[in-house]
């Protein structure tokens, strides 16, 4: 699953490209590929998007999902979680929620994504904006046994609990104000 906006640089592009290079291999079991977000009025981008899955003949393994009410159910049901963006992101918000629910995350080797993914721990980085790299990783993961990806998972829910906890990023926070505040 890539959740986000449809916008070029979340890398929707890039997560298609890597799954019609999955699609393409003899020894990969079943799949889907789900882009979950709204295209905000980016009415052609979506389209160029659906085009790419037609052209590529994904039609059967790609979904669109234009909304979803209930992110954790959504995150519950995928078993891998993919954010794509191919220019950096501050935060990266989707590599620490799919950490929060317990799935491993693949990820652009840029912006936040770098500092809260504990690579190959909590989730994997790949080469951001490369097909080939993302298609590689994500059929790693495939190949994972089961007992390991959960493991994964329970790894990226402790980090997530041990560095993005509001009460100590709070605490952290004013701590850090207050030994500004003293110095002067």
């Amino acid at each position: 699953m890539l959740p986000g906006r449809l916008t070029p640089w979340k890398g929707q592009k890039i997560f298609i490209e890597a799954l019609k290079i999955l699609s393409e291999k003899d020894n990969i079991q079943p799949f889907q590929g789900i882009i979950l977000g709204h295209d905000q009025g980016r009415n052609v981008y979506k389209k160029q998007l659906v085009g790419l899955v037609q052209q590529h003949r994904l039609g059967k393994i790609v979904k669109f999902i234009d909304h979803c009410e209930e992110m954790p159910i959504a995150y519950g049901i995928a078993n891998l979680v993919c954010s794509c963006s191919v220019e950096p992101e501050a935060f990266g918000r989707v590599s620490v929620e799919a950490q929060s629910m317990n799935i491993p995350i693949v990820a652009s080797d840029i912006g936040g994504s770098k500092e809260t993914i504990v690579k190959e721990k909590t989730g994997y980085l790949f080469k951001s904006g490369n097909p080939n790299e993302l298609a590689n990783v994500i059929e790693m993961v495939m190949t994972k046994d089961y007992n390991l990806l959960k493991s994964i998972g329970f790894e990226g829910r402790k980090n997530v609990l041990k560095k993005f906890d509001v009460d100590n990023m709070c605490h952290t926070t004013f701590t850090q104000y207050k030994k500004l505040i003293e110095s002067k």
